[in-house]
């Protein structure tokens, strides 16, 4: 089958926003685990508590960048309006800590690892998995401007 020229010129483009998001998620994620290990060690909290402390922090990082840099564009707005990008951000970021929290808990319970290393794991799913494509399509998702027979859609 022969990729159209159209379809080739936008690998490079969607390749470049998907390496923008796992910069993004990583900078947030990097704050969200020296927070999670900061609480957990120098204040004694649990560290399921702590995922949550540090996700919340960290999630403002990472929707900062996502907004401003990730998924911006000049050529074609957004879809939705900040106050729905929040609001639908703040709903992934609270199944992505119920998904770290639990997943880190089972791993570090039933697998017996450490829960900085559990972490880790449960983190590279759930971001790569969950966070990058409902946030791609759905908290930052842009007008279709796509043209067809019928005119722009």
């Amino acid at each position: 089958m022969k990729r159209s020229r159209t379809s080739t010129r936008k690998l490079p483009k969607k390749l470049h926003v998907f390496i923008k998001a796992q910069l993004s998620a990583f900078l947030g994620g990097v704050v969200d685990y020296f927070i999670m290990v900061f609480f957990t060690e120098i204040f004694h909290l649990h560290y399921t508590i702590s995922i949550a402390i540090g996700g919340v922090i960290g999630a403002i990082v990472n929707f900062s960048l996502n907004k401003k840099w990730t998924f911006y564009s000049k050529d074609i707005p957004y879809k939705n309006s900040m106050s729905e990008q929040l609001m639908k951000f703040a709903l992934v970021v609270l199944n992505s800590i119920l998904l770290k929290s639990s997943g880190t808990y089972l791993i570090t319970t039933f697998l017996e690892l450490d829960y900085r290393i559990s972490r880790i794991a449960t983190d590279l799913f759930v971001s790569i998995v969950l966070n990058y494509t409902m946030q791609k399509y759905w908290v930052f998702r842009k007008w279709n401007y796509h043209k067809t027979k019928y005119g722009s859609i």
